[in-house]
């Protein structure tokens, strides 16, 4: 099954973590985002792959070369981000005369389902939500056969039909390669949805439900993300661990990482290539330390993201955080995750107040944002790129770069 993969937009709202990458290259449990999403359409029997890149390619196009896995990849160019119609446009001379699937390079699928979608062509993939009103919610009826057919689908309605979504993994027949000239909806862009919804009128579209599935639009779905991939860890300790550290569960040390004296990391966690961790350090959750970045003396790192670079030195703690890469926290820096009332953390994303969904959770900070020495960091708070704060400051809300 040749494959498009969705690659190409700016991920604004995950910004500032995609301030200088783009979103489908984040990390995830030691590979990129979109890596996983590769992975999964070969498991599924993806015969070729046709990346669809735009915003600072060049890293998506370094991360996948000429193959994958063993399977062919090519790159098509998608230079002003007009919407996932036109995103698929751009992959079509890349596609030969038949059947075509699409993925989003920005979620996540269960392998298995994934591959229910591949051989029940044509077909759309869907997933059960408590709030549809934020996507688009497809409208069914039964086959004669006893499964699901497609019939249309509704963006983002304020009166949802149902709770069953597009999960926005397609599969469309040969003839779709010549309906990707759609009109502009109402916000502007070239939907991917009015193709499904003439692949709906003119051939029986099977709705596939997955089992898991997640968009990860939002920094904390960066972090959900991490926890899914992270709890499928085996143990494996190839780096440079003290006899005085105790490392407990699924945890995984690679060659080239360090683990000094007193240090207790409770898996699933993930210590790569070139990072350190202590002295007397505590990690926990399902955290990611990515290569280069260091962990120091007495330092808690709990649920969290630290991409390559970041440092928190001493005497700080860190929980359900992203920190991006060449972050550098200041001795004493806390990060708070909590509220006294247990409700759900709000954070802002593109200017609005939104609720993550999350009793805990702690800060974003953008690349290269720096805190001095005692720095206090609420729930919710973001640093933006290169953001700085000085020694002891509270910072309730968003510090923009300065």
């Amino acid at each position: 099954m040749q494959t498009v993969l969705l690659a190409a937009g700016q991920g604004t709202r995950m910004r500032p973590l995609t301030d200088r990458r783009p979103k489908p290259m984040l990390p995830v449990a030691g590979e990129p985002l979109v890596g996983h999403t590769a992975a999964a359409a070969v498991a599924a029997g993806a015969s070729r792959l046709v990346v669809v890149v735009g915003y600072e390619s060049a890293a998506v196009r370094e991360y996948f070369g000429d193959e994958f896995d063993g399977v062919p990849v090519e790159f098509a160019d998608q230079p002003e981000q007009r919407g996932t119609a036109d995103a698929v446009r751009a992959a079509a001379p890349h596609l030969d005369g038949g059947p075509f699937a699409v993925l989003n390079g920005d979620a996540l699928y269960d392998h298995d389902s994934l591959s229910t979608l591949y051989d029940s062509a044509p077909a759309v993939g869907s997933f059960r939500v408590d709030d549809p009103s934020a996507y688009g919610v497809l409208h069914t009826e039964d086959s004669d056969d006893g499964t699901a057919r497609a019939t249309g689908v509704t963006e983002k309605p304020a009166d949802p039909p149902s709770d069953l979504i597009n999960a926005g993994a397609y599969v469309f027949p040969a003839d779709a390669q010549g309906w990707l000239d759609v009109g502009e909806s109402e916000r502007g862009e070239l939907e991917l949805t009015d193709v499904l919804e003439r692949a709906c009128r003119e051939a029986t579209v099977t709705v596939v439900p997955f089992d898991r599935w997640l968009d990860v639009g939002r920094p904390w779905e960066l972090l959900e993300a991490n926890e899914w991939k992270l709890a499928d860890l085996e143990r494996r300790v190839d780096g440079d661990v003290h006899a005085d550290a105790d490392l407990r569960g699924a945890v995984v040390v690679e060659d080239g990482a360090e683990v000094d004296a007193g240090v207790v990391i409770e898996g699933p966690a993930l210590i790569r290539s070139g990072a350190s961790v202590g002295p007397n350090a505590y990690v926990r959750g399902r955290t990611l330390i990515e290569a280069d970045a260091k962990v120091g003396h007495s330092v808690e790192v709990k649920n969290s993201v630290l991409m390559r670079g970041a440092t928190v030195g001493h005497l700080s703690y860190v929980g359900d955080s992203v920190l991006g890469r060449d972050v550098n926290f200041g001795a004493g820096t806390t990060v708070a995750n909590l509220r006294h009332d247990d409700e759900a953390i709000t954070t802002l994303v593109k200017g609005e107040v939104v609720s993550t969904g999350r009793r805990k959770y702690g800060v974003v900070c953008g690349d290269g944002a720096k805190t001095g020495i005692q720095t206090s960091l609420n729930a919710g708070v973001k640093l933006e790129t290169d953001a700085r704060t000085i020694p002891g400051e509270r910072v309730l809300r968003d510090r923009t770069e300065e």
